[in-house]
């Protein structure tokens, strides 16, 4: 299935879902700064502070307000996503109410590794990317590696406990989440492209320093205990499934959004 104009898409409203999240309110700021119509979909009121833009609550778990948010939209900017086997569902929701309502672009985020590491929460984030890619709409597909925010809460979430737990043997490629809403919006503003490349940060870092930089970026001391966890995920980890090497295309390093974080709280922002 084709998209339309760009010219004629560029007029209607692009909605992004998971509005309120690390991502999707990145993305919606850059459209907004972009001149964009946009329209956010959340489960949760437009927080205070939000870009000025159209905020439509809803669910789509339920399809509660799926119709309003994308009458008259011209492209979908699909960011919400919950733990657990939910995605898969919430994606078939958003698409099958997409059908009834224009069939717009649907652009949709998903991780780096999917289809190599057997993780429960990847194999959902497959089947999602299957179910977009079998949609009937006009689709593009991104895959990210994990943002600065996740990797940093693997650690700093363990600070009440007199150790902190990490990976052995196991690397990670850490992105700039505003850098992902950036390309996201290229795609959005473009033509549905498919399956495009990968998008990976600039470093790929073992584990076990990453945790030690995050401890020392945030004031704890903690002793480190590395773990080396058996089993098909945890191999699928220590093999790399989880980089896109050849697509280091990020330019914030880890320890950028270290000292980033670390000006916002000694700013109390």
């Amino acid at each position: 299935m084709t998209s339309e104009s760009g010219a004629a898409a560029g007029r209607r409203p692009v909605l992004v879902t998971g509005a309120t999240g690390t991502l999707g309110r990145e993305v919606v700021r850059r459209l907004v700064d972009a001149g964009r119509p946009v329209r956010a979909l959340s489960r949760h009121p437009r927080p205070s502070g939000a870009p000025e833009c159209g905020w439509v609550t809803g669910d789509l778990s339920t399809g509660e307000g799926l119709d309003e948010a994308l009458d008259g939209v011209g492209t979908v900017v699909h960011c919400a996503t919950t733990l657990g086997r939910k995605d898969a569902d919430t994606t078939r929701e958003l698409t099958v109410a997409a059908r009834r309502n224009g069939a717009p672009h649907l652009v949709f985020v998903s991780i780096v590794g999917v289809d190599r590491v057997p993780l429960p929460y990847y194999r959902t984030k497959l089947v999602a990317e299957r179910i977009v890619e079998k949609s009937g709409l006009p689709w593009t597909v991104l895959r990210a590696t994990q943002f600065h925010e996740l990797l940093a809460r693997m650690t700093t979430g363990q600070r009440r406990f007199p150790v902190v737990l990490t990976l052995r043997g196991v690397r990670f490629q850490p992105v700039d989440a505003g850098e992902v809403a950036q390309r996201l919006v290229e795609l959005a503003l473009g033509e549905p492209a498919g399956r495009v490349a990968d998008m990976g940060g600039p470093e790929v870092w073992d584990a076990e320093e990453l945790t030690g930089r995050t401890l020392r970026a945030y004031g704890l001391r903690r002793r480190i205990v590395p773990l080396r966890l058996p089993g098909k995920i945890f191999r699928g980890f220590r093999e790399g499934g989880n980089l896109a090497r050849d697509h280091a295309v990020g330019t914030v390093t880890y320890d950028d959004f270290l000292a980033a974080a670390g000006d916002r709280r000694a700013r109390g922002a």
